[in-house]
């Protein structure tokens, strides 16, 4: 198969353009982009493949969902809200949301909801079939849901219900939507297109992602395994009651979905993160509580693997060379935070470098974090960037 790759690579940064190429030639990559900003400027802008099954091209403006990658952006609205004095992540919820308190609820504090340890990481009961694009009504839902365990006691990821819990913390501390907030106050200063809740006139340049097909033998996650043994358990529950927060449709597009339904690509991450990545987004005293360990545990009760968190992001969690369980990994550094989407989509910053990258593509891999597609691109970025400063 051969591939053109369109844009740009400055001098030095050339390994990524190959392994771009070989992503497509042995890895399945159908339309992908991969974007790198370093010490400020941007070194690798690339794009390449076909944005669906019809032979059309990724274009230089082709954008896609970009799903959990979608969990960091709402994070930095978060964290830009608390740097500014608007939002304090130490405060229990119930200051700026007081229905959230009911139940066993009232001691889960606003670090807690974006760190995955509040306890309501899927709903129990069947949400309605279109429920997800009611922000209203889902928000009501989050405030009544119990709590799966002892909120603080332990971490699982919050599959969807994230979006609505942090994102209602975005609304009431800022006095807007979480779409809009984050659209005026991260997106267009940095230049980016990236969308929580895409305008119907820009529905005509998403990609629309293509499913990950198992092979007869094909071995999955624990978490697979998980949702697909039991549709009443914890991973059953978050994966399938999702009230139609569920594949890829205009509507999904149109909503704010702030936990997996942002819209972008590789440019758009590498610039959300690029302010991150050379000290210009947030105080130093913020970037410290980005970067640095919230949470961690050897089995997250959603994932079923081990996962390390600050407070919203992800941080390195390199499982390849485990000797139990699932291999899947987010190979960022020390230092480095951001967010993976399930399939293997990533944008992260990495302030000790400079560096800040976004990954994106529209066929799905079968892994919950990164697979060889995505981990090749990070790891080839790290070489680059450490021979800069040979």
């Amino acid at each position: 198969m051969s591939v053109e790759i369109h844009g740009t690579v400055s001098e030095g940064w050339e390994p990524i353009h190959e392994k771009l190429v070989s992503n497509f030639h042995s890895l399945g990559e159908l339309g992908a982009s991969i974007c790198i900003t370093f010490e400020g400027e941007t070194v690798v802008d690339l794009w390449a493949g076909e944005s669906d099954t019809l032979g059309n091209p990724w274009n230089e403006d082709t954008i896609a969902v970009v799903n959990s990658c979608t969990k960091g952006a709402v994070a930095l609205a978060c964290h830009l809200l608390a740097d500014r004095g608007l939002l304090d992540l130490d405060a229990p919820v119930s200051e700026v949301w007081p229905e959230f308190a009911h139940g066993t609820k009232s001691s889960i504090t606003n670090r807690m909801m974006l760190n995955h340890t509040t306890g309501v990481a899927a709903f129990r009961e069947e949400l309605p079939q279109g429920a997800a694009f009611d922000w209203d009504y889902m928000c009501d839902r989050v405030a009544a849901e119990e709590p799966w365990w002892s909120p603080g006691t332990r971490n699982g990821y919050h599959l969807m219900s994230f979006g609505w819990v942090a994102g209602e913390l975005v609304r009431r501390a800022s006095g807007r939507s979480l779409g809009t907030f984050f659209k005026e106050d991260v997106a267009e200063p940095a230049g980016a297109d990236f969308w929580i809740g895409l305008p119907p006139e820009e529905h005509h340049r998403v990609s629309a992602l293509q499913p990950f097909r198992p092979g007869a033998d094909e071995k999955f996650s624990a978490f697979t395994e998980a949702f697909l043994a039991d549709a009443d358990g914890l991973q059953g529950r978050a994966w399938r009651n999702r009230g139609g927060a569920k594949g890829d449709s205009p509507e999904v597009w149109s909503a704010e979905l702030g936990g997996g339904g942002g819209i972008t690509n590789a440019r758009g991450l590498a610039r959300v993160y690029k302010p991150c990545a050379i000290g210009e987004f947030v105080s130093a005293r913020q970037v410290q509580r980005m970067t640095s360990v919230s949470v961690a545990t050897e089995c997250d009760a959603m994932l079923l693997l081990p996962t390390r968190f600050s407070e919203g992001f992800m941080l390195r969690m390199d499982n390849r060379r485990s000797r139990t369980g699932d291999h899947d990994s987010v190979n960022i550094r020390e230092g480095a935070f951001g967010h993976v989407g399930a399939g293997g989509s990533i944008g992260f910053a990495d302030p000790q470098l400079g560096l800040s990258m976004g990954y994106v593509m529209n066929q799905l891999g079968k892994s919950v974090l990164l697979d060889a597609r995505g981990e090749g691109l990070v790891d080839v970025a790290y070489q680059c960037a450490d021979a800069q400063h040979s």
